[in-house]
């Protein structure tokens, strides 16, 4: 073939009409998956490329997403919580695969995102990870919403728009948790991290996993609950008072792997064994959590597929399409802090 490669060329050798190329191209749920394989395969093979600067006049975009990270307290100067830092690379994967730039900054939980992003054209729509505290992270998601902004987030859900919200079904999780402790035969339980609307997603894994305990007539008055932020320092802390209470649980909850970590080195420093005294459960399943020592069990939430949903819908939502997915599974897996034989997954 002489020349560039045109979406008539694509559409000719994929025995379909230019503009099934072309809704393909955008990732349009019109379109088949096996029909945009196929084209997708055949522009590749072409070394077609999408004509950005045309096709953004025409729709008035500019074809870039932006990705607001909001700082979190860690133990290097990052300021970025861990768990979102591998969801990174598939949001920008997801981007790259759709013809989008992706603008990453912190969120600076001003009054003016939109102005910051949509509002100036910097960006088609916004992607949110990380609020702190809920409460006062509402608000600003309020803005949103009557600003019109096209925007979605991770966690959790914003009032009145479920389709604006890519979560992990975190009261399963907690389920998961307590059901797995449950089989191994612990009987006393604690749960670490908050527990309240200012942290709706810890809320919901301890809702779960009382729900798991209930089972067994294990009420949740008689679950311990300290509050921690994601963090190893605050897990470490909350579990020294647990401790200095006078409980003495077999087997320990924690609302995220940061947490789970401090309260596994909080509980080694008071001379107990993981998982001889006592059992941990982690939620998040980041890269250091199979690095712990011992090797932490944890509910893993699949980042990747969440980077690749957060895009899409948003994508979606930009060209007032239909949300089909909004939540992710989670599942356990099994290592050597609860005692069992690690397994691949439940």
């Amino acid at each position: 073939m002489k020349g560039k490669a045109t979406s008539f060329d694509i559409a000719y050798q994929a025995g379909v009409s230019q503009s099934t190329v072309s809704r393909a191209l955008r990732d349009s749920p019109a379109v088949n998956q096996e029909t945009k394989d196929r084209i997708f395969a055949i522009a590749k093979q072409l070394n077609y490329k999408v004509d950005k600067n045309a096709s953004n006049l025409r729709k008035q975009r500019s074809g870039t997403l932006a990705l607001l990270l909001f700082e979190d307290p860690t133990v290097d100067d990052s300021q970025i919580n861990p768990f979102f830092l591998s969801m990174l690379g598939s949001i920008t994967r997801a981007c790259t695969k759709r013809g989008h730039d992706l603008l990453v900054s912190f969120q600076q939980l001003c009054d003016d995102w939109h102005a910051e992003y949509e509002d100036s054209k910097k960006a088609d729509g916004i992607i949110l990870l990380g609020y702190g505290d809920f409460i006062d992270y509402e608000e600003k998601l309020n803005q949103l919403l009557a600003q019109k902004t096209h925007f979605v987030c991770w966690g959790a859900k914003v009032q009145g728009h479920p389709e604006f919200t890519i979560r992990s079904n975190n009261q399963q999780g907690g389920r998961l948790a307590g059901e797995h402790l449950l089989k191994l035969g612990r009987s006393s339980f604690a749960f670490i991290g908050n527990a309240s609307e200012h942290s709706p997603e810890f809320f919901e894994r301890y809702q779960g996993f009382i729900q798991a305990l209930s089972t067994q007539n294990i009420k949740a008055d008689a679950v311990p609950q300290y509050d921690a932020i994601s963090t190893e320092q605050a897990g470490f802390d909350a579990t020294l008072k647990l401790l200095a209470a006078g409980h003495q649980p077999d087997a320990i909850f924690a609302a995220s792997d940061l947490i789970a970590i401090g309260v596994m080195r909080a509980l080694q420093q008071q001379g107990m064994q993981v998982p001889a005294d006592v059992a941990v459960v982690g939620f998040d399943d980041i890269p250091v959590a199979s690095f712990a020592s011992p090797a932490l069990t944890t509910i893993q939430q699949n980042t990747t597929l969440a980077g690749e949903m957060l895009v899409v819908n948003l994508l979606k939502l930009i060209a007032q399409e239909n949300i089909e997915q909004t939540e992710i599974e989670p599942k356990i897996i099994v290592r050597r802090s609860c005692g069992a034989a690690p397994t691949d997954s439940i």
